[in-house]
């Protein structure tokens, strides 16, 4: 998946605006965008978003926080929608993981969903004990599938007066950024790049996504569906790429003993090997 968009949980009317975008994802968000007094109306209103959902795009259901005493109401009224994955934000390490999913499990077996079925991606970087968690994600449950990193409650949490200046990062929320990617790396899940807040530069949008990717971001969070396009085409292979991605993929299906093979005259080895096989996971999901 190239593209998550977020959709307010409380809005019917997005929801059927972002359901005709061509985003692979969509998040249906019942924690930032959804007022306190407006938890339990989103919750019905979510639930009737998963129940419609389009053919062929995701859906993940964004819920509370643990330490809000609202995360069980939300699993509880959207589980029985069969959502294929949850996110986890203030996610401060691996423990906050199994703690989620040993609710799912729960929640799986009360719906007779199938056992494992619903993924968990997390916003990994929203305070500074969860970056200095990013090391140990390793031992969390299998059910997790993706790390996002984000900016916007990191700032508020080192009491920095602002993330960035002219489009460009501070240093403290790169190092958030690079280290997510590296320990999403590291765990063998999914890295998934934040959102751009400037809705109107297309431009630096694509920048940053053609960066991200560049980089090992295997997806990004949007907020507005004209940003959709632009992810897209940015976070899929060139046709150049797939070439040489398909090329090593055979030549090690060709030589599975090998841990080295020579292609056009240059050594390729395990590593490139699986980031073809990230390239084409991009191109041919399965």
């Amino acid at each position: 998946m190239r593209s998550f968009l977020f959709v307010p949980g409380d809005s019917a009317r997005k929801f059927e605006s972002a359901k005709k975008t061509a985003a692979d994802a969509l998040i249906l968000d019942l924690e930032d965008s959804v007022a306190p007094d407006q938890k339990a109306t989103a919750r019905t209103i979510t639930r009737g978003m998963l129940d419609a959902r389009k053919a062929g795009q995701k859906l993940y259901v964004r819920v509370n926080a643990l330490d809000t005493g609202l995360t069980l109401a939300d699993l509880a009224a959207v589980m029985p929608g069969r959502p294929d994955g949850i996110v986890l934000p203030k996610c401060a390490g691996p423990a906050d993981v199994n703690h989620l999913a040993l609710y799912l499990d729960a929640f799986e077996a009360a719906s007779a969903l199938e056992t494992q079925s619903t993924r968990i991606v997390v916003v990994a970087t929203e305070t500074a004990q969860a970056v200095l968690k990013l090391h140990s994600y390793e031992g969390a449950s299998s059910r997790l599938w993706g790390m996002m990193w984000g900016a916007e409650d990191l700032a508020a949490s080192l009491g920095a007066s602002r993330n960035s200046t002219d489009g460009r990062y501070h240093s403290p929320f790169l190092l958030a950024r690079d280290l997510c990617l590296i320990s999403a790396a590291a765990a063998g899940v999914v890295a998934i790049d934040t959102i751009a807040t400037d809705i109107d530069n297309l431009a630096a949008l694509k920048d940053e996504t053609v960066a991200a990717r560049r980089d090992g971001f295997l997806a990004k969070a949007v907020i507005h569906p004209k940003h959709v396009d632009v992810v897209n085409a940015a976070m899929t292979p060139t046709d150049e790429e797939v070439v040489w991605a398909r090329n090593i993929v055979k030549a090690f299906d060709d030589n599975p003993n090998s841990g080295v093979v020579k292609i056009d005259g240059k050594m390729i080895d395990k590593p490139h090997l699986r980031a073809a096989i990230k390239i084409l996971g991009l191109v041919e999901p399965k």
